[in-house]
């Protein structure tokens, strides 16, 4: 998958969204437990508190005093986590065992019924949640005594817990990431179902078994599919109007032609070298009338609708068709073309490229002529070469770049410019080199996909 994929890109967007989103969602309920759990403590501690209060008592000297102590055993152990204290207002103080020689360091509201929930420092300096609670008791003499009741609970055993509680959270967190981004792979994979099939049916107008798209898309895709008919019936007229043009400027051209060659015959008795220069610019200008015709058939077919023919049937045609030409029944024709070798465009612009290139070598060939082709993949070639006189380095760098070679050469000299014009349509190009023999090697290079 590409870098520039929109399939990458929403997916990634997707990703990042559904992962902050989760992030988020395990800060908040790990605050969220932190708060629940601080409740359940503190309500468990108030219990205790209470449970203290129903015990407590006063000794004759205003002391407090405790019937029985909590069947916790923590309350017994020194710093065993889980602390009492029973607080006189003369500073008095009633302990559990577990605070051993310390004593916690709370404050209520002496004129308050509730309870206070603090943080304090316990007797080993760790972190205590603590609660309070003011306690009204009667002593001997009929006067009320208040008393402040405190029980706390280590923070560590809680972190314990929120250590538990990350444990299951984050690996849940990270299954529903992945269970969630995979949906999501598979809603983009879908929702960009109409995309695919807009290519499939694109594919299908330019292999030339359909003519327009259909409108069956949904409302977002369907604007971009009526834009795309519309772009196709504009390029079906322009190219009807530039085919007619380049017809008539062509078949207007070969009358006059016609008749300046006659006058050229008329004239050749009398003034032979003139005769001679006016046969030669009439031989120009027939090859670019021949171009403009090779272009108009071209034109015809340059547009959307486009399809793949296979080489081999079409090379033995022309390949027999030579045969019967001059000088071609004495050449030696070798053929070797795989058949699963197809050619970017139809039967008509492969015979206008390959015909060219098979006369071309039909007419400098001294005995041998040698089509051949390769399939790599999305890569085909077709190679015609001959054994020839070939072409010097400088020549062949100037028919790379589309200029005529050899003025002096049989025929129009234009074949070979009317082949790399219908390839380089059909997507196709041509490189010329030396052949084994020493003839000229011609290769028409293309990508199937």
């Amino acid at each position: 998958m590409r870098g520039n994929s929109l399939r990458l890109r929403l997916g990634l967007a997707a990703a990042a969204l559904i992962g902050l989103a989760l992030l988020l969602a395990g800060i908040g309920l790990t605050i969220i437990f932190d708060r629940v759990l601080d409740a359940r403590t503190a309500d468990e501690l108030d219990r205790s508190a209470k449970l203290l209060a129903g015990r407590v008592g006063l000794a004759p000297d205003g002391a407090p005093t405790l019937s029985r102590e909590l069947p916790d055993p923590r309350f017994a152990t020194p710093y065993g986590g889980l602390y009492w204290q029973i607080e006189a207002p003369d500073r008095r103080a009633l302990r559990s065992r577990s605070l051993w020689d310390k004593r916690l360091d709370v404050s209520g509201d002496r004129g308050g019924d509730g309870p206070t929930v603090s943080d304090v420092t316990g007797p080993d300096g760790g972190r205590l949640i603590a609660l309070s609670r003011h306690i009204d008791i009667g002593a001997a003499g009929g006067t009320a005594t208040r008393l402040l009741v405190s029980v706390a609970e280590d923070r560590r055993g809680l972190a314990a817990s929120r250590a538990t509680f990350l444990r299951l959270l984050v690996p849940s967190l990270a299954g529903l990431f992945a269970a969630l981004t995979l949906a999501m792979a598979v809603f983009v994979h879908r929702a960009l179902a109409p995309f695919r099939a807009l290519r499939a049916d694109l594919a299908a107008v330019h292999a030339g078994t359909r003519e327009r798209l259909p409108e069956a898309f949904p409302d977002e895709v369907r604007p971009l599919v009526s834009d795309l008919n519309r772009l196709l019936d504009a390029q079906e007229r322009a190219l009807g109007r530039a085919r007619a043009g380049a017809a008539d400027m062509a078949h207007g051209l070969k009358t006059p032609l016609a008749v300046l060659d006659a006058l050229r015959r008329r004239l050749s008795p009398s003034e032979p070298l003139l005769s001679e220069e006016i046969a030669e610019q009439t031989r120009a200008m027939n090859g670019q009338v021949e171009r403009a015709l090779a272009r108009a058939r071209l034109t015809e077919r340059a547009n959307l609708h486009r399809k793949a023919c296979a080489v081999s049937p079409v090379a033995e045609r022309l390949v027999a068709t030579m045969r019967r030409l001059p000088e071609g029944g004495s050449l030696g024709w070798d053929v070797s073309l795989p058949a699963e070798l197809l050619y970017p465009g139809d039967e008509g612009e492969l015979m206008e490229v390959l015909g060219n290139l098979l006369d071309n070598a039909r007419k400098w060939a001294h005995r041998r002529v040698h089509v051949a082709g390769t399939v790599d993949g999305s890569h085909g070639r077709l190679s015609v070469s001959d054994d020839g006189p070939g072409m010097s380095p400088a020549a062949l760098a100037g028919l790379g770049r589309g200029v005529r070679w050899d003025e002096s050469r049989p025929g129009t000299g234009f074949g070979l410019a009317i082949a790399r014009d219908v390839a380089e349509a059909a997507g196709a190009r041509l490189e010329f080199g030396v052949a084994t023999g020493g003839g000229l090697k011609v290769d028409v290079l293309w990508r199937s996909d």
